[in-house]
């Protein structure tokens, strides 16, 4: 089931349990978990990307193994807002995967995350090599953490 909006997808999950963030790129997929309590995204690993029934079976098998209950696909948008080629690849990918599997997904606005978890990683003094090993996940941690921030603020609400 795809959640277009942050709310359709609070009304999709359990109150409580672990989602994941995903940085779709054409070579790389990088994945975030939250803790089940959704308050600290966590990055977990960069999925080498062969071709979709075998990416789609990896993402499967570690949201199985880490009991996630929600998907949220970082959705590549242009600077102006607007949806582009790799947005509606994300879309059909998101589609798809949701032939696969019961968990809601949902995207989130990734514009400026790639770069945001680069900032980061140079300021920990990471090397080039290494930052390039880690930036997919990093860039999914900052996705999934924006949701999870979203989230919060509508549980706040009166």
């Amino acid at each position: 089931m795809i959640c277009e909006t942050p709310e359709a997808f609070v009304a999709e999950i359990p109150a409580m349990g672990a989602l994941a963030g995903l940085d779709l790129g054409t070579v790389t997929i990088g994945v975030a978990i939250s803790d089940i309590m959704r308050s600290v995204a966590t990055p977990a690993e960069t999925i080498k990307r062969k071709k979709f029934g075998l990416d789609a079976a990896k993402l499967l098998e570690l949201t199985t193994h880490r009991l996630v209950t929600g998907i949220v696909l970082g959705l590549p948008l242009n600077m102006d807002g607007s949806e582009g080629p790799r947005a509606q690849a994300t879309r059909a990918f998101a589609r798809n995967l949701s032939k696969l599997t019961p968990l809601p997904i949902t995207f989130w606005d990734e514009r400026l995350s790639t770069v945001a978890a680069e900032r980061a990683l140079i300021e920990a003094d990471t090397s080039r090599k290494r930052r390039a090993e880690v930036i997919d996940h990093v860039a999914a941690s900052y996705i999934l953490q924006g949701m999870l921030d979203r989230m919060a603020h509508l549980r706040n609400q009166p």
